[in-house]
Order: structure tokens, then sequence, then C-alpha cells
């Protein structure tokens, strides 16, 4: 019995000694930041003459004329997202968040600070279905049927000046109008 216990000792020991192992490789890669550098750029931001409730509604307009469907939005800011399928399999989503504050006590201008997330899905098939058997866990079986989902696999800020400058310069002719 000693000699019983003593094995399976011996096992869960070496079972735990692969689990960090392969930890210890898995802590080894290299997690890359990218380093944020709050500088002058005015990549994001830009002023209108006019008050924050005509900046934002020029923006709103804007976004609306480009396609965005407009999910939240007060006063002084603005939520928008844009849904993109140019291939079969890539889903792509941009979120655009706008917030207009004015400039200061008496000024008859705003600032329009302007930010758009991309998100990117991409179809993922599984053609395995799992089953559940008492005592014995999970099996998974091929099946014919397969199950289509579309997984996140990228976010990121959209950074093209040019991107936001068009967005700017749309917004300014939407302020013109009002």
């Amino acid at each position: 019995m000693f000699s019983l216990l003593a094995h399976g000792s011996r096992g869960m020991t070496m079972a735990a000694i692969s689990v960090a192992l392969l930890s210890g490789c898995a802590g080894n890669k290299q997690v890359t930041q990218q380093q944020e550098e709050f500088g002058a750029s005015n990549v994001f931001s830009n002023t209108f003459a006019g008050s924050e409730t005509a900046a934002c509604e020029a923006a709103r307009r804007a976004l609306l004329s480009q396609g965005y469907v407009i999910y939240d939005g007060k006063s002084s800011y603005i939520k928008g997202r844009r849904k993109f399928q140019r291939d079969s399999d890539v889903h792509v989503e941009i979120e655009f968040t706008v917030v207009c504050a004015k400039d200061g006590k008496g000024s008859n201008s705003s600032s329009v600070f302007a930010n758009a997330v991309l998100d990117r899905y991409t179809l993922k098939k599984s053609s395995n279905a799992s089953l559940g058997v008492g005592g014995f866990g999970s099996v998974s079986l091929p099946f014919g049927a397969s199950d289509d989902a579309l997984v996140k696999v990228s976010s990121e800020t959209v950074a093209t000046g040019k991107f936001y400058q068009r967005f700017f310069e749309l917004l300014e002719r939407y302020m013109d109008d009002s």
C-alpha cells in the first residue's frame, strides 16, 4: 500500500512540475506595449466657431451622412457605429465617439474631440459537438453540422490624421448649414 501511495505521490509531483514548466514557457513571450505619448497633436480634436450643442449636432449629421447609426447621444457627445463586410469571412466595425466642449466662459467656440475604434471579426467554423457523459467527462465528436461564429481578432484606435481631417471638414460643412 505504501508503494502505491508513494507512486501516486510521485505521479502528482511530476504533473505539478510539468504544469510549472509549461506555464513558465508560456510566460517567456515578450508582451509589447505601445507607449502613449501625450503631446500637442491635434489629430483627434478641432475647434469650431459656435456652441458645443451646435458642434455635436453637426457631428451627428456628419456621421449620419456617412452611414453611421447613432446609438447614444446627448447635447455634448455622440456615439455612432458603422459595419462593413468586404470579404465573406471578415467583418469590420467602427465605433465613433465625439465629445463637444465649450472653449471657455464667454467664448463663442467649441472644441470637438473625436475617437474611432476599429474592431475586426473573422468567421470561425466549428464542426465538432461535445457530448457530456456523467462520470467520464465530455467527448468531442465530429458531426455533419457546423456552427459559424464571428470572433473578434483585433481592436485598435484609428490614428490616421487624414481620417479625422475628413471628418472635421464634413462637420464644419454641417456647422455652416446651421
